[in-house]
């Protein structure tokens, strides 16, 4: 990590900050895209109040959220477990993902 975003004189306590934001930038996005939504379906009577604590999902539901879940939290450990200086952390992941990418074609 180059001393210009060296904050913490820690490359550790610097991943571990990078965790935290990540975390409250995507809680806050999410918490306020759901409010919104749940307002709009009550307001258009799609939904009642109480509706969304009792659901359900089906088998193809689970899946997508079960995705969507391990999605978020692989971008979690890439924060934790990226290398190289902060201005290209993810240089040597980036190159492996490509690489991996172009043997599946």
């Amino acid at each position: 990590m180059s001393a210009e975003f060296d904050f913490f004189e820690n490359p550790q306590i610097s991943k571990l900050f990078d965790l935290v934001l990540e975390l409250g930038m995507d809680l806050h996005v999410t918490t306020t895209r759901l409010r919104a939504l749940e307002m709009l379906l009550v307001r258009n009577g799609d939904l009642r109040a109480d509706q969304l604590d009792g659901f359900i999902p089906t088998e193809a539901e689970k899946q997508s959220l079960d995705l969507k879940r391990d999605e978020f939290m692989a971008r979690l450990m890439r924060i934790i477990t990226e290398s190289g200086p902060s201005e290209h952390p993810l240089r040597e992941q980036w190159d492996t993902a490509i690489a991996q990418r172009n043997l599946g074609k």
